[in-house]
């Protein structure tokens, strides 16, 4: 699925479809997962809107879904959320703290610090935290 193929609901005001879609293909979610897209999707979608509502800030992306092509090629984690839908937010390692407190508020249960390279990743999988 592209992001030029969603014709459902989009009630994410601050979010573009092709800001969470995959930087290669413009996939949403991959159909090879075999999963309900709507349930996951929305969850994650919802709790993103929140922390940007909470955030009061712009909250830009650096990556969102990865088609399986794109994940390997960015030699990411084999079985990633961002397979599903993750995001890595671009904090500033001063904010990363008060930023991961008010995505934890927002919902997110995976989340991972990165304050060397300057993002936070978030997803709604299983829960855990690392710092990276």
């Amino acid at each position: 699925m592209t992001t030029y193929e969603y014709k459902g609901p989009w009630p994410w005001p601050n979010f573009a479809p092709a800001e969470i879609a995959c930087k290669c293909c413009g996939e949403l979610w991959s159909r090879e997962l075999g999963e309900s897209m709507p349930l996951y999707f929305a969850a994650s979608l919802d709790a993103l809107q929140d922390l940007r509502d909470a955030w009061g800030d712009p909250l830009v992306i650096s990556s969102g879904h990865r088609c399986p092509k794109h994940n390997q090629a960015v030699n990411g984690a084999e079985g990633s959320q961002h397979l599903r839908l993750a995001f890595d937010c671009l904090v500033a390692s001063g904010r990363q703290q008060a930023f991961v407190d008010l995505a934890t508020q927002a919902g997110f249960l995976g989340i991972g610090r990165y304050p060397a390279r300057g993002f936070v990743h978030l997803d709604c999988g299983p829960k855990r935290r690392w710092v990276g």
